[in-house]
């Protein structure tokens, strides 16, 4: 039997950051090699056994055992946790002391211990962000080189650095220490807006939609709105924003397994629980002064969930806030963006002016949206020929089997008038 992509992701970060903590950020490699371990276990066990009723616990129970085998073997050799140190060498507090770190509440705060811990101030921003996603959150090089549109080949040498960095920390990061937690906040935010991203609408090669990194991103926003000091507005905007987005899920993907844009999407099926906790986090996080992107991509989102109709969208309001988000960060796929809002509040030649004044607009060059966007435009301004050419590049550039399939749906509708695709 195959583990599933989403237990490896929900576990192997808790694992990890737990495991780190006992032995320490200069042991980083020996956790991860233990959590490889309890994975390689589970697949010769539960083939003969079948899956346990509770593989989290089992997973856990796996780690920790094979952390105490380690521990006992190893333990006047190695220099581990600083702050544990004296309790893993007696055996009369070993057992006890990695019992006490596997608790749920421990687990909970190592798992935020390392969020803040890949955010070191002696790496730039992309390298935290990089290694959060890589540790943490169960990322591949290759998932991480996608987030961040770069080659394997880099992204594989920023997380190598980075892992040096962290193991020459000396220990993990004190989530007490209110100063240095406000100055790390932004970089854990920016990972795990990064990590829904992927799962939302990423490149991933296997399939457009990844519900099960959404969750993952939930969870670990949800983590810090449960502590005083990273429940801050910010925060609630970015939680506002997942919980909006994810509440669309369940209709972004139709029953035959094909890619359904915005535009096309069965609204009945839309989560309207998480749309409603969604709007009460945005209400939150209008206290205090500070207008984020996520609060402007969170208000956009809450324009479309209130909506009960393409045709019923303020795509005013919608354009307006895109042009306070490319205020505050400027970008070309936010330009892309407006301009699609833009064409359907003033139609389509509108879009398309737009979308020729995108600043930056080659680094949407292999960006397969982009190249569908003016397909869109030019159809629905009657220039079919042209607007097939647009989309047989999008097809070129597909990076899954759902993309290839939905572009090639818009070349066999060439000649119908259609709404433009976000």
């Amino acid at each position: 039997m195959e583990l599933s992509e989403h237990l490896f992701r929900r576990e192997a970060g808790r694992m990890v950051a737990t495991l780190t903590r006992i032995f320490g950020s200069d042991n980083l490699a020996l956790a991860e090699d233990v959590v490889q371990d309890a994975f390689c276990r589970a697949l010769e066990v539960w083939r003969f056994r079948g899956v346990p009723e509770n593989p989290s616990a089992w997973l856990m129970t796996t780690a920790k055992n094979r952390a105490l085998d380690l521990l006992r073997r190893h333990r006047t050799a190695r220099t581990y946790e600083p702050e544990l140190g004296r309790m893993l060498k007696s055996e009369w507090t070993l057992a006890p002391t990695v019992e006490e770190r596997f608790s749920d509440n421990a687990v909970e705060d190592d798992q935020l211990r390392m969020m803040f811990s890949c955010c070191h101030p002696r790496l730039p921003d992309e390298a935290q962000v990089a290694l959060m996603l890589n540790i943490l959150c169960g990322f591949s090089v290759d998932e991480v080189a996608a987030a961040f549109m770069s080659s394997h080949a880099a992204i594989e040498k920023r997380v190598t650095r980075a892992k040096k960095v962290l193991a020459g920390s000396g220990k993990l990061f004190d989530i007490a220490n209110a100063s240095d937690f406000s100055k790390r906040l932004p970089a854990v935010q920016r990972a795990l807006y990064l990590l829904f991203n992927e799962g939302y609408h990423g490149a991933s090669p296997e399939a457009a939609v990844r519900a099960d990194l959404c969750h993952e991103a939930m969870r670990l926003a949800a983590l810090l709105l449960e502590r005083p000091l990273s429940a801050t507005p910010v925060t609630h905007a970015l939680s506002a924003l997942m919980c909006l987005d994810a509440a669309r899920l369940p209709a972004r993907v139709d029953g035959a397994g094909n890619l359904t844009s915005l535009f096309d999407q069965d609204r009945s099926l839309w989560d309207r629980q998480l749309i409603a906790e969604g709007l009460k986090l945005l209400e939150l996080s209008a206290a205090g002064p500070e207008l984020s992107e996520y609060h402007l991509e969170a208000a956009i989102a809450s324009v479309h969930a209130m909506a009960r109709s393409v045709e019923e969208t303020d795509w005013g309001q919608i354009v307006s806030l895109y042009d306070e988000l490319l205020a505050i960060r400027p970008s070309p796929v936010v330009a892309l963006n407006r301009a699609i809002a833009i064409a359907q509040h003033q139609g389509p030649e509108r879009g398309l002016e737009e979308i020729r004044r995108v600043a930056n607009a080659d680094r949407l060059g292999n960006y397969p949206f982009y190249h569908a966007a003016l397909g869109e435009f030019e159809l629905r301004s009657g220039r079919d020929k042209i607007a097939r050419e647009h989309f047989i590049i999008a097809l070129a550039l597909a990076r899954n089997p759902m993309e290839q399939k939905f572009f090639k749906q818009r070349m066999d509708v060439c000649g119908d008038s259609a709404p433009p695709r976000a």
